[in-house]
């Protein structure tokens, strides 16, 4: 790392004790008192889960397991330690039947396709079971997923409270150790297990500890690229990573909605919530 470049630090006690209390007021202010999440048998999904069981109690967590026909063994094996650990309830449903019936008609999808569908396919389950256990569905998805727009809008980008979202991947690895998230599920190769042999960074180009230390610099000390090329960072990754934070921009918001009254939603009226008006 070149002496220009600042660490990635973060003191993960605290930050485990405040989105602990995230967890748990997020759900209790919104009238609810349960979480369903969706357990890939990766660290981001397991340590979301571990906060949920710190913040409302392993009773009040529920871990779906969704595989497709495809998913790998061991995705299915560290879902289920997952569950094991922490003691939370959990519920196995095969998406393979809904994916499959709906591909017959056009078998041509390339793994795009399929793994967007997959994703919503997912969600939908997710957001079902919310109803029916009266449960906030809690989102996964990580600070670097989201600035690179590495995930399904509407699928596992979906959520109604994300207590990962300011965290890059990195940072919940580090979490996760501190959770005591299961060194196996923490030190494997991220992957979205779309297919066989996937892995995320050799989808990306680069491995999360680059691009994390990039986007830290960019994002959160707002270097430019004058100051990114003085710290070390090499141009061409530079530019390449800035194009897709710029281009997945729109998967970082709600649907923009044209103005035409005097206080438009997520404009003019934007509070976190709608008490008090």
């Amino acid at each position: 790392m070149s002496t220009g470049m600042l660490p990635l630090a973060l003191d993960y006690a605290a930050a485990a004790q405040v989105l602990t209390a995230f967890v748990e007021d997020e759900v209790r202010k919104s009238g609810f008192g349960r979480v369903v999440v969706g357990l890939s048998g990766g660290v981001d999904s397991a340590t979301a889960a571990a906060l949920a069981s710190k913040a409302l109690g392993p009773g009040n967590v529920w871990g779906l397991l969704l595989p497709y026909r495809e998913s790998s063994q061991e995705s299915r094996e560290h879902a289920a330690l997952v569950t094991r650990w922490l003691g939370i309830n959990s519920e196995t449903i095969e998406i393979t039947p809904m994916i499959d019936a709906y591909f017959a008609r056009g078998p041509e999808a390339d793994r795009m396709r399929r793994g967007n569908k997959m994703a919503r396919e997912r969600m939908t389950i997710l957001y079902d079971y919310s109803a029916k256990l009266r449960a906030l569905v809690l989102g996964t998805s990580n600070k670097t997923e989201l600035l690179l727009g590495y995930g399904t809008l509407y699928g596992d980008m979906a959520s109604a409270l994300n207590p990962l979202g300011d965290l890059y991947k990195t940072h919940v690895r580090g979490l996760a150790r501190h959770l005591g998230v299961p060194a196996a599920i923490v030190e494997k190769a991220p992957s979205a297990d779309l297919w066989a042999g996937q892995t995320d960074e050799a989808e990306l180009g680069f491995t999360y500890e680059e691009v994390d230390r990039l986007l830290f610099h960019m994002v959160d000390l707002r270097y430019d690229t004058a100051a990114l090329l003085a710290a070390g960072f090499d141009e061409r990754f530079v530019r390449a990573v800035a194009e897709r934070v710029r281009a997945s921009q729109y998967k970082r918001r709600l649907p923009v909605i044209a103005k035409i009254s005097r206080r438009t939603i997520d404009r003019d009226f934007r509070y976190p919530r709608d008490w008090g008006l």
